[in-house]
């Protein structure tokens, strides 16, 4: 169970490296699907770099982050099969690591970094507008639908594979 918080701390964090470099280094508009079409409308491509090199140190840490993704994946998985799990405790390993994500995307993405601290506007002055007055992001909605039925769809999914072999 302290492995699987681990990893969950160590996927969030991955998570975390993937948005700031995508956000301040990469500065691409093609990395911000996930924003709403309002916020993507009024978003101006950035051609010149932050400084010199910035993309390419954004790529490297976009990188990174892509490893340690799949890092979390290889260890949950294998350290399961090393312990003999069964279809449930693989299932609640996985539904445990997407829950803690998905809390800490939507309170700290979410609520503290787009309306609070305003991070996601200081980079993108454009789209202030868009979350001018919210109290929380523009995704509850589709963020539920995630932790409620797709999590754990897709956690039922992956322990039901790891359980066969």
């Amino acid at each position: 169970m302290l492995l699987t918080v681990f990893l969950a701390f160590v996927f969030c964090a991955a998570i975390t490296l993937m948005l700031i470099s995508a956000v301040t280094l990469i500065q691409s508009e093609k990395l911000m699907s996930s924003a709403p079409k309002e916020a993507l409308e009024l978003l101006r491509p950035r051609k010149d770099e932050l400084f010199p090199y910035a993309r390419t140190m954004g790529w490297v840490i976009m990188a990174i982050s892509i490893l340690l993704i799949l890092g979390v994946g290889i260890v949950s998985i294998w350290d399961g099969f090393r312990c003999g799990y069964s279809f449930w405790q693989f299932f609640l390993r996985f539904v445990l690591i997407f829950t803690i994500y998905k809390a800490y995307d939507m309170i700290f993405f979410d609520w503290f970094l787009l309306c609070r601290s305003h991070f996601f506007q200081f980079y993108y002055p454009e789209i202030e507008p868009v979350y001018n007055g919210r109290k929380y992001g523009y995704n509850l909605k589709s963020q539920l639908l995630k932790l409620i039925v797709i999590f754990p769809a897709a956690s039922a999914l992956a322990a039901w594979i790891c359980s066969r072999f």
